[in-house]
């Protein structure tokens, strides 16, 4: 069941949502050749307990860690670790979840570790832009599907480029990860489906967060030894970003900008 927050509970999710946001960019003044994904995870530990927060991944199904990160090739989940030192030319993608007095916050970035090469750097703002495009087609009495997955996966195939679509986005606020998914493909459904696309509602909060793989092939496969790491099948590069993001009465909010 989908849950429509009162105006009281998206006033304390957004809280959440900003401070996720200000976390992430904060991390990100560290992102540089050399540093390890467990130092970035300590720094995103550090600050989100120092703002009174909960770091949401961290022992989640038995994720061992606060934040999850992906390089290169990883598409999402990725445990961070001293072994994983970041190189000239990488993409990383840092995903931050906050608890803030019971409320979830969740949001995503993808950048660049020093410079990298120009098909990266399109692979980046293709990915930010279609999340964005996504969004701004939001508004209350449309199908969720028809705004994100139709909108995402007609965009990035004109680059060459594929949605992932065994994961997606979700509902977010009271819980980690709640109704509805929001699929990142376009289902090409011809009736509302209310699992699948729903009409949306004022006071519905959900993440957009397309996961986009640098080829036409859009299928993944997780890491057998950790059990969470996720990879494109054909190695190709994947970016990320993510919002968490409410339906007006008029139309959207982004609730993790800050």
């Amino acid at each position: 069941m989908i849950v429509i927050k009162t105006p009281k509970q998206i006033d304390e999710i957004r809280k959440s949502c900003k401070l996720a946001r200000k976390i992430l960019l904060h991390t990100k003044k560290y992102i540089k050749p050399g540093i390890s994904t467990e130092e970035l995870n300590k720094i995103a530990h550090k600050f989100i307990i120092k703002n009174k927060a909960i770091p949401a991944p961290l022992n989640y199904k038995g994720f061992p860690k606060s934040i999850s990160v992906a390089i290169n090739n990883v598409v999402c989940h990725g445990i961070p670790s001293s072994k994983d030192i970041l190189k000239k030319g990488d993409i990383i993608n840092i995903d931050i979840t906050t608890i803030l007095n019971g409320f979830y916050g969740d949001t995503s970035i993808t950048f660049p570790v020093g410079k990298i090469s120009p098909q990266t750097q399109k692979l980046i703002n293709v990915t930010k832009k279609v999340m964005n495009l996504a969004i701004k087609s939001l508004k209350p009495g449309k199908l969720l599907n028809n705004c994100v997955g139709k909108t995402i996966e007609n965009y990035v195939s004109k680059f060459g480029f594929s949605s992932v679509r065994q994961l997606g986005g979700h509902g977010v606020g009271l819980e980690f990860h709640e109704e509805p998914f929001v699929f990142h493909h376009w289902l090409r459904e011809k009736k509302s489906n209310p699992t699948s696309n729903p009409i949306l509602k004022p006071g519905m909060i959900f993440t957009v967060e397309p996961m986009i793989n640098a080829s036409l092939n859009w299928q993944i496969e997780i890491d057998k030894n950790d059990g969470w790491t996720v990879r494109t099948i054909d190695n190709a590069l994947s970016a990320q970003f993510e919002h968490t993001v409410l339906i007006t009465n008029t139309g959207h909010e982004t609730l993790t900008k800050l």
